[in-house]
Formats: structure tokens, C-alpha cells, sequence
């Protein structure tokens, strides 16, 4: 049975799986995993790592491409991106901005990640730079 997107991409994107977790939703749209954290929470190793070890459980060995899709405000820890550099599956990060204090934030966050690393405003552009690393 075919889920319903949220997101208004292109019919070749089609969403498998969804994540519905206490920090935001998850998305997956086979390797290309689409995170929309909540409003306020803080992002770490901390709170994202029982998430990412889900995600990783159903991408098994697949490479895969991480979107944050910044929907709503909330705070990241740049120097846990070096859990992310570790992942040898992931082959990039999009990151999506709504407003200029968040492309300030993720040009600050892309000096601390390894992966290549891209900032958008908006999401279907994300998605296909995406297809590139897969």
C-alpha cells in the first residue's frame, strides 16, 4: 500500500516509511531520509541517536542521503555531526532553510561535517541534488 507524502515532490519520489518519533518525523523515500525535527527540541547525538539506529535498521547497507527539511526552529549541536561523518552508508546532507538565521546556522554546521553537504530553499531542489550520491 502506497503511503501518503506530505511533500509535494515529484511522482518518482515515493514514500516507503514514515518515522513518527518524540523529536519530529522521518520520511523515507527509499535511500533519500527526510527528518523535520519539532519546534524547539535540540538536536544531538543524544536525542537523535535511538533514530538514527532505526533509520539505519531499515536502510540496511543501501547508501542514503539525510534532508533536515527546517520547517519549524529548533537548535542543533554542530559538534555531534561527527557521529554522522562515522556512517560510512550516508553520502551526504541537504539541509532545507526557510529564513536567513537558519542558512546563517547551516553554514556554521557544514564546517563540521565531512559528507557533502548542501543548503537549499527548497525541498524538491534537495531531493533531486540527492539522487546525485546514490
Amino acid at each position: 500500500m502506497q503511503k501518503t507524502s506530505p511533500h509535494n515532490l515529484p511522482a518518482d519520489f515515493q514514500l516507503k516509511k514514515t518515522l513518527d518519533t518524540d523529536i519530529g518525523m522521518v520520511y523515507f523515500y527509499d535511500n533519500i531520509v527526510v527528518f523535520e525535527a519539532k519546534e524547539g527540541i535540540i538536536m544531538s547525538y543524544k536525542t537523535g541517536f535511538s533514530i538514527l539506529l532505526k533509520g539505519l535498521n531499515y536502510l540496511g547497507p543501501k547508501r542514503w542521503v539525510l534532508i533536515s527539511n527546517r520547517v519549524h526552529s529548533y537548535s542543533i549541536k554542530p559538534m555531534d555531526y561527527k557521529y554522522l561523518n562515522k556512517v560510512p552508508t550516508l553520502r551526504a546532507v541537504g539541509v532545507v532553510n526557510y529564513s536567513e538565521v537558519g542558512h546563517s546556522n547551516a553554514q556554521l554546521e557544514a564546517k563540521f561535517c565531512k559528507k557533502p553537504f548542501q543548503m537549499f530553499d527548497d525541498l524538491t531542489e534537495a531531493v533531486i541534488w540527492s539522487k546525485g550520491f546514490l
